[in-house]
């Protein structure tokens, strides 16, 4: 699974959240649930947008959202990921990934 980060998701990410791509990565690869699709209505995404909390090797908290592509390369296909934006969640992300990730 290969993860793109657009320039404006760069410049995003350390603008305005302080969150470094390797921090996205590292929430990947510690993710101990599920993801969670977007359903809310002024979110949505075609294809749908995920999202999951996963703590960073430091054991920061980060919700981390995302589009899953499905893209043909010379081998066939694998799936890549767009990132959306990546932030501390707060209390109410905490809990409600708790009731549908976990």
């Amino acid at each position: 699974m290969a993860l793109r980060f657009s320039d404006d998701v760069k410049k995003k990410l350390a603008e305005k959240h302080g969150v470094s791509e390797d921090e996205v990565r590292q929430c990947f690869e510690n993710l101990e649930g599920e993801y969670v699709m977007e359903k809310r209505p002024e979110h949505l995404t075609d294809p749908p947008s995920h999202w999951f909390v996963a703590e960073t090797n430091k054991r920061r908290l980060l919700k981390v959202v995302f589009i899953a592509r499905k893209i043909k390369t010379e081998s066939g296909s694998e799936t890549r990921v767009d990132i959306k934006t990546a932030f501390p969640p707060d209390t109410a992300d905490i809990e409600l990934y708790k009731r549908l990730g976990m």
